[in-house]
């Protein structure tokens, strides 16, 4: 298509705010939308449709194939369809989708991690000795003194914020 296709708003909508911008076809005896006249929006028509060949394609020109599990990456093509990873996907199978995903070459839509390998579960840290613990506490210690802040002096207080409170006097309403 050598051209963009025109944004299509339900007429009024920019007049009221109750008035959605969901298209609806208009349908007043006077609509001017509905007569096609010149500085109204455009109606919809079946000229402004995409050709076949592109219809429902993502913008790559890849058809989407909905992945619920890295078993359905098997039927998937790279060269003419796209994986987009259902939304119901929890993180842990989504990250094997996106591993099996990079092995297979195959190009996903919505991978939602940017580093599979942060997501995953970290593996516990091997065990230290004596020596290597007692060394790093003293790092640790030594960097925190150097990073504390300077205690305020005792004469320059800040004042406490309190907000007012207002008394609210009950009225009696008489019957």
């Amino acid at each position: 298509m050598s051209y963009p296709r025109p944004r299509f708003v339900r007429e009024e909508s920019w007049r009221y705010k109750r008035v959605k911008e969901a298209w609806r076809s208009p349908k007043g005896k006077t609509s001017r939308i509905r007569r096609s006249k010149k500085g109204w929006p455009p109606v919809v028509k079946i000229g402004y449709s995409r050709p076949k060949a592109t219809r429902g394609k993502h913008p790559s020109g890849l058809s989407e194939v909905i992945v619920h599990r890295p078993k359905d990456l098997e039927g998937i093509d790279p060269q003419k369809q796209a994986a987009r990873i259902a939304h119901t996907v929890g993180e842990n199978k989504r990250v094997q989708i996106l591993e099996d995903a990079k092995k297979a070459n195959i190009r996903v839509l919505n991978p939602g991690l940017k580093k599979p390998a942060e997501a995953l579960p970290e593996a516990p840290a091997e065990p230290t000795t004596v020596d290597e613990s007692a060394t790093a506490a003293t790092e640790e210690s030594s960097t925190k003194t150097e990073t504390t802040e300077e205690p305020k002096p005792s004469g320059e207080e800040t004042p406490k914020q309190s907000s007012p409170t207002k008394s609210k006097k009950k009225r009696k309403s008489s019957k």
